[in-house]
């Protein structure tokens, strides 16, 4: 089976690629008249014969950067290393070092010219240390600003110096199927490469890369070390980050993903507005996709939207009067096939404005502003780090709020406490305790709040634990020795 690989490139091995299973602009008005006939002919002079995208490549590629990322771990200590001998060779660190290093390299691209930079997520997560190499060879330092694993996109701030040179945003709702793109960036971390091809689809859903799957699809060349480098229009602006590709062997095969550049500029406003998160609206619904059988059942000539499965009676879409059963097909005039499109739709939105949905409810085509909120956080997080010698010891735990659901894609449940991280190396790693989880239960005493867990936890070693969690959606007790 094909592969869906992210692709930053780690120095020993493809690290940051991730294996996945793979579970509409409109027509501008000048193409609203038949074109005339091409004529062809023998080329008279050598400019007919010459074409060219350097013109493109030389206004985008000085904004163009390669992304070093690294972090250093220390290596757990060897017995050996206490024989005298050895430390007369080795030193005191353990080891010839004592440390190893994780590095990964990706591509990014300047967006404003105080040195912000856009690259993906995954070609910084879990690092430490961010140097950025720009086209004049200049290797700078980055501090990360903003991280956003829900679009796998990041934001990285130059350290030193200003003036930088910038590339223009697009519009990524402009384009169509079939215009000039460019892929810019750094594959196999051989230098600065520029690969050319078209858009091949837009709005493509299910891919399984991020929680907004709506990815403009190219088959220019992006291999891994393309990741966080921008695709080019024939302007030489922006209209997405190149982000994953699709491949059984893991290069180019000419199946390539990039996130919409419309998407990149919510990211973007966030970092200069110095949040540390991306606060997106609030829909206050489920969405379930519309299959064959319930658009048949419901009267629909074709399975396009997405259907109200639940609502929050407190949220948006309760307010703006939506009710279960009603199918969502548009945002804001923008067709919504699905409800990864309806998503990616409201996440582009800003918050405070008012989105016109456009429902199917009964045959009949209806219009319901809906006011664009933030997911409030009622109760209050409370985050706890369980201590002790439970299986929980390292995990760091919250209280289940719309906004948690919203941040960690919590699926279907609302009680208990959800795993928001844990610690490297820890008991609940070695627990494989994930983080989304939700803590619903211990030894049969429901945890309805942070604080109901840490005094289990820390009542003392107890000779059997039993657990009750809930994830993806499916809840399953388990029990574990003490």
């Amino acid at each position: 089976m094909p592969m869906l690989l992210r692709i930053a490139l780690s120095a020993v091995l493809i690290a940051a690629c991730g294996e996945f299973v793979l579970k509409p602009g409109c027509a501008g008005a000048a193409f609203a008249q038949t074109a005339p006939a091409l004529e062809r002919s023998t080329p008279q002079s050598r400019s007919e014969i010459l074409f060219s995208f350097a013109p493109v490549v030389k206004k985008a590629q000085p904004a163009v950067v390669n992304v070093f990322a690294s972090r250093v771990e220390r290596m757990p200590a060897n017995p050996l290393f206490d024989d005298p001998i050895f430390r007369r060779f080795f030193g005191e660190g353990g080891g010839p070092s004592g440390r190893s290093t994780a590095q990964s390299l990706g591509s990014g691209v300047i967006v404003d010219p105080s040195g912000l930079v856009v690259t993906n997520h995954h070609v910084i997560e879990g690092m430490t240390d961010v140097k950025v190499s720009l086209a004049d060879k200049r290797e700078i330092p980055a501090k990360i600003l903003l991280r956003d694993p829900r679009t796998d996109l990041a934001v990285l701030k130059l350290a030193e110096g200003d003036n930088f040179p910038v590339m223009e945003l697009g519009d990524s709702d402009a384009l169509e199927v079939g215009d000039l793109a460019l892929a810019i960036g750094n594959p196999f971390g051989v230098g600065q490469t520029v690969t050319q091809g078209i858009v091949s689809a837009l709005a493509r859903t299910q891919v399984g890369i991020s929680d907004y799957g709506f990815f403009i699809q190219t088959d220019a060349a992006i291999n891994p070390g393309n990741s966080g480098g921008p695709l080019v229009d024939m302007n030489a602006r922006m209209i997405g980050i190149n982000s994953a590709i699709f491949s059984k062997s893991g290069g180019s095969v000419g199946i390539g993903f990039a996130i919409p550049v419309n998407m990149v500029k919510i990211v973007i406003a966030a970092a200069k507005g110095g949040g540390k998160q991306v606060r997106r609206p609030w829909l206050g619904a489920t969405l379930q996709v519309l299959s064959k059988e319930i658009a048949d059942s419901l009267g629909l000539e074709r399975p396009a939207g997405a259907l109200l499965a639940d609502l929050d009676p407190k949220g948006p879409a309760a307010e703006a009067g939506l009710k279960r059963g009603d199918v969502i097909i548009a945002v804001d005039g923008q067709a919504a096939d699905d409800p990864e499109a309806v998503g990616y739709r409201l996440a582009t939105k800003p918050i405070g404005g008012v989105a016109s949905l456009g429902v199917l409810r009964g045959g009949k085509k209806i219009v319901a502003p809906m006011k664009l909120v933030a997911a409030p956080e009622i109760p209050p997080r409370d985050p706890v780090k369980i201590k002790g010698q439970s299986p929980f010891a390292g995990a760091t735990v919250v209280n289940i709020s719309p906004a948690v659901i919203e941040e960690l894609s919590v699926q279907g449940i609302s009680a208990g406490v959800v795993v928001a991280d844990i610690e490297e190396g820890s008991v609940a790693q070695q627990f494989n305790l994930q983080k989304g989880d939700i803590v619903m239960a211990v030894n049969d005493k429901k945890i309805a709040a942070t604080r109901d867990l840490e005094q289990i936890a820390n009542s003392g070693r107890a000779y059997y634990w039993k657990i009750t969690l809930a994830r993806g959606g499916q809840v399953f007790t388990t029990v574990v020795g003490g």
